[in-house]
């Protein structure tokens, strides 16, 4: 085994991604871009770079703590890595596309960094490929989001997803109700979240409250399954912000209905997640053998007004590192390796060989030349090292006209005359056909 040497090797947290990597996340990120351009959203490219002041703006304090900063010699100002994309669309929005008609239907991906505790496997590095749709307050901008990335993670092939739906206007009009705050507040916040309800019955037994706020908190850690939960959280809840919160999840749960999504949804009314950023409903999206979300996202209603644009908000984000996780070894991610043909000259003429190059090209295959000179058999390792799926021959013996196509797989040879080169189905034709030269 070869050891780097420390000059060369990499810091913690980030990763070099060789050819095939390479090519699964860009099939991945291929996939759901495409699912955001039908649904009409357009593409932004944000800067690697932002004013430290700037980007902080738009940052909630879970994040502040995990931008990498730096002085900039030119400016004599702090500057920062984005540690998510999102900061950089609401200044966009509310600096660049003011004189645009709302709504704004904007996408994007790239890479994120941030800090991270010294954990095994744990990346500093973060895919995002994501959508913000600004300028609605409607549920039905609410339930598009959750309605995307149920077709995101049907188009990838994922089966036994679930998408986790949340209100935070629910628990914030709980705990605002029992009045608790600093301390108090935090450790409820924190129970919650872990769905304890030991804790929470230990929190209502030490403090003073309202004997609705005692019923609806003790609520809170098992307000999670099916639509059942809504009815539920009606017979316990009184105070007039849960109950609205309640009538928007409805709204939206009856147009993701429309959608006919709600057999991937799960209701959890005890989502403290983004309390401190998210305005409305949030939702994350679960995936089968992972025990993260592959996607996250909600409603920020005072996100651009931060930068002075005040405007309704909601988007989502899917975590490309989390998907190619989670979709190791699908048989559609490994053909995303893949190349189409080697072209091995036995001629010393190369007009002959580039023309077929060409002719590959044009009709959409992937066509490498192997201009090294070197042995047919070294040529046919190369193709297999390369994931190339066959090599074609342009020699002399093969007759006028037709050319010897190698299978890499298993070697097979095939006679293929040059006019069907031209034909739709060649990789088919010669992916499937047993006999040989």
């Amino acid at each position: 085994m070869t050891t780097m040497s420390p000059e060369i090797a990499l810091p913690r947290g980030v990763s070099d991604f060789l050819p095939d990597a390479a090519a699964k996340i860009g099939f991945i990120e291929s996939r759901i871009r495409r699912v955001f351009e039908l649904w009409g959203f357009r593409r932004v490219i944000t800067p690697k770079l932002e004013y430290e002041d700037v980007l902080e703006i738009g940052m909630g304090d879970g994040l502040k703590g995990k931008t990498y900063r730096f002085d900039d010699r030119q400016s004599g100002r702090l500057l920062a890595f984005p540690p998510d994309i999102t900061p950089q669309i609401a200044r966009i929005v509310a600096t660049r596309l003011t004189g645009w008609p709302l709504p704004h239907r904007i996408s994007y991906s790239g890479r994120v960094l941030r800090q991270t505790e010294i954990q095994a496997g744990r990346s500093r590095e973060i895919f995002q490929s994501g959508v913000e749709l600004i300028g609605l307050d409607s549920p039905e901008a609410d339930a598009e989001m959750v309605a995307m990335a149920v077709e995101v993670l049907q188009g990838l092939g994922f089966e036994g997803y679930k998408i986790d739906l949340g209100q935070v206007e629910f628990c914030r009009g709980v705990m605002a109700a029992s009045g608790l705050q600093g301390h108090a507040l935090h450790n409820l916040q924190q129970a919650v979240a872990r769905k304890d309800s030991s804790s929470v019955a230990k929190i209502i037994a030490e403090y003073d409250m309202p004997a609705e706020s005692r019923d609806e908190i003790a609520a809170l850690p098992r307000l999670f399954g099916g639509r059942e939960v809504l009815d539920e959280a009606r017979r316990v809840v009184t105070n007039g912000r849960s109950v609205a919160a309640l009538d928007n999840l409805c709204q939206v749960l009856d147009i993701l209905e429309i959608h006919g999504v709600c057999d991937y949804l799960t209701i959890d009314l005890g989502e403290t997640r983004g309390l401190d950023y998210h305005t409305g409903v949030t939702f994350e999206g679960f995936v089968s053998g992972l025990g993260e979300p592959v996607c996250s996202g909600g409603r920020y209603d005072n996100l651009t007004g931060r930068y002075g644009f005040q405007a309704p908000a909601t988007g989502f984000t899917f975590n490309v590192l989390s998907l190619l996780q989670a979709l190791q070894k699908r048989p559609e991610l490994e053909a995303s390796t893949t190349r189409d043909f080697l072209l091995f000259n036995a001629c010393d003429d190369r007009r002959e060989v580039l023309a077929v190059a060409h002719l590959l090209r044009s009709q959409g295959y992937t066509a490498a030349r192997d201009i090294i000179r070197r042995e047919y058999g070294s040529s046919l390792e190369y193709a297999r090292r390369m994931n190339i799926r066959c090599m074609l021959v342009i020699d002399a013996g093969s007759g006028a006209g037709s050319y010897r196509a190698v299978r890499v797989r298993d070697g097979r040879m095939l006679t293929i005359a040059k006019e069907q080169l031209q034909q739709s189905g060649l990789m088919k034709f010669i992916e499937e056909s047993q006999g040989d030269e």
